[in-house]
């Protein structure tokens, strides 16, 4: 009986440790699901807007695709750092939202998605991100002060690490962690996520270096990144900063559902605009 019980034992603490070896090799998979198509399944034409189709180099190399999509007499320019699924073609929905706003958008797809070349890393999405400004700054020459940051989900700590090293007129956080380690914990409590993560994506840690207004937009039904995440973003920041709470799951609560919304959005891109360019 001893001897069967040591051997249970030892097959429970065995399979233990393949599951705890198997997600820290996988991280890669369990965080970034790129959509790579040599077409893209629709472009902002679909929904009746002009656009120009980018290339920018980043520093390693890689060649990184996106949409910059204009607005006559724009209030200021969004650069637009979407979640860890699909490409940039799935966020058509966002599109007119921000032309109703009088806002230029500049949408991209990190390494290895859609259009882009080479393979997602951390280190490599925050080369992404420099290189997006790089081309709003020195190749549009769009001032720093009319560039708005917008991230979701996975895309918020990109932006918030962007905008901890720059200075843009106002950082978005759409449904967004405070960091993978935390966010792991939730849907892993029972492995030692903090021993075996390769990825950090700290958004807390990048707010403590953020002077930009802040807007946190969260849902209390989010069923991938739990509500208090927002919230412990929000109470970490420095003012100005404002919370907007949403209604529905993660990837069905989006801000350009409910007019009130969009009306919420705008009221805090006026604020704290600082004019037209």
């Amino acid at each position: 009986m001893i001897r069967m019980l040591l051997n249970l034992i030892v097959t429970l603490v065995v399979a233990y440790l393949a599951i705890v070896f198997l997600v820290f090799a996988a991280q890669a998979q369990l965080i970034y699901f790129p959509k790579t198509e040599s077409e893209l399944s629709v472009t902002p034409e679909r929904v009746g807007l002009a656009f120009e189709s980018v290339e920018i180099t980043t520093s390693d190399d890689e060649t990184i695709h996106g949409w910059f999509v204009p607005v006559p007499d724009a209030q200021g320019t969004v650069l637009f750092f979407h979640g860890n699924a699909g490409n940039i073609s799935h966020r058509m929905d966002y599109m007119p939202m921000f032309q109703r706003l009088g806002y230029n958008l500049f949408i991209f797809d990190y390494r290895g998605y859609g259009q882009s070349s080479g393979s997602p890393s951390e280190a490599g999405t925050y080369l992404d991100a420099q290189a997006a400004w790089h081309y709003l700054t020195e190749v549009k020459g769009i001032a720093p002060s009319q560039i708005v940051l917008y991230g979701e989900s996975l895309g918020g700590p990109i932006a918030a690490w962007l905008a901890a090293r720059e200075k843009p007129a106002m950082l978005i956080l759409a449904s967004t962690f405070t960091s993978v380690p935390d966010l792991a914990e939730t849907i892993y409590p029972y492995l030692p996520v903090r021993l075996i993560a390769r990825f950090s994506y700290n958004t807390l840690e990048s707010l403590a270096s953020n002077t930009a207004p802040l807007l946190v937009i969260h849902s209390p039904q989010d069923e991938i990144v739990p509500f208090e995440h927002g919230q412990r973003l929000f109470q970490a920041a420095s003012e100005p900063k404002q919370f907007l709470t949403l209604e529905g799951g993660h990837n069905t609560g989006f801000v350009f559902t409910r007019e009130e919304w969009i009306a919420a959005l705008g009221a805090f891109l006026d604020k704290n605009n600082l004019g037209h360019f």
